[in-house]
């Protein structure tokens, strides 16, 4: 088997649990890390046992492929250089700061062949794979992503660093240009958004009510999802999905399904059914670079490829946008 060198840079908490996850995956071979903070990067490179470099161009240089989770600024110009190197790219979410910089970024990634995945780690949630199989087509969704307060990751608005999660789901499921945004949010104990909700209209009618929290209670992160003859309902923190469907007498006694109730539709007899769809439990994280290796070795597009990375930031930015426009409103 192919080996494939990687580099991590910056090994925040994010980061260091790349460098950990990367020496126990088949074919991957970590050769390094770097961080501006040489003390943490030492400190992980001693753990590992693997060399810490002096910067980011002699690491991109070494490697194969390039791990980028440094703080959200600096994600264009590092993955910007590891492209133009000729190196595949893994970058944390957000994929940039701006959607000028993601555009960028794919051009680049698409003119030299190389994989550019992102970090949407939701998208490898047991709860979601769970759903493979179901046919998903909302017309209203509601998702609560909530936190308990954390410095880590105050570089950037709420709807970076937590509510673009459930955006890029959402994307993922609704496969519709968003329509109309309208959106209201607050910085509470940041300099930036701790708190916000956007209600999105899709073109093709679905509505998705999406609230973000950092300064919450307790942690909760839950979507729900309606369409006809059916409500599915993920928890992100369990890996756990649940099915409501409506179906005909052939399908109702389907094994893993517990029948609910009865109802006619016009002269057809319809049955209520439950399912907990299962997968086996999965280290997301490990699913996830895993999935990148594949594609780096195969020439596949990745399951949360660059432009995936950069509709998400669009719908992010135009909530961040109509946050601001408000505030002037008011002001």
């Amino acid at each position: 088997m192919t080996r494939y060198r990687f580099g991590v840079v910056g090994v925040g908490h994010l980061g260091t649990l790349h460098a950990r996850m990367l020496t126990q995956i088949d074919g991957a071979e970590l050769i390094g890390v770097c961080d501006l903070n040489r003390t943490r990067a030492q400190t992980v490179a001693s753990e590992l046992g693997i060399p810490q470099l002096e910067s980011a161009e002699a690491l991109i240089e070494k490697a194969d492929c390039v791990t980028v989770a440094t703080s959200t600024p600096a994600h264009y110009p590092v993955a910007l250089s590891a492209l133009s190197a000729g190196k595949h790219v893994f970058i944390e979410k957000p994929i940039t700061e701006t959607v000028q910089e993601a555009a960028r970024l794919c051009e680049e990634a698409s003119r030299r062949g190389l994989v550019l995945q992102v970090g949407h780690i939701e998208r490898f949630n047991p709860a979601l794979l769970a759903l493979q199989r179901f046919e998903i087509n909302p017309l209203f969704i509601e998702s609560h992503r909530l936190a308990q307060f954390n410095p880590r990751g105050t570089d950037v608005a709420v709807v970076l660093d937590l509510m673009i999660h459930d955006i890029d789901i959402i994307l993922t499921y609704v496969r519709s240009p968003v329509r109309q945004v309208d959106a209201s949010g607050v910085a509470v104990v940041s300099d930036t958004l701790d708190i916000a909700n956007a209600r999105l209209q899709f073109e093709n009618g679905c509505v998705a009510n999406v609230t973000a929290s950092r300064i919450s209670q307790r942690r909760m992160r839950k979507m729900r999802l309606f369409q006809p003859s059916s409500y599915i309902s993920i928890d992100f923190s369990e890996g756990l999905a649940e099915v409501f469907r409506l179906v005909g007498e052939d399908e109702a006694g389907v094994e893993g399904t517990l029948r609910l109730g009865e109802l006619m539709q016009g002269t057809r007899k319809r049955t209520i059914v439950f399912e907990q769809p299962v997968v086996k439990e999965v280290n997301a994280l490990k699913v996830e670079l895993e999935h990148f290796l594949d594609c780096v070795r195969t020439g596949s597009v990745p399951l949360v490829s660059g432009d995936d990375g950069r509709r998400a930031l669009e719908v992010a930015a135009a909530i961040m946008a109509r946050i601001s426009q408000q505030r002037i409103q008011l002001s």
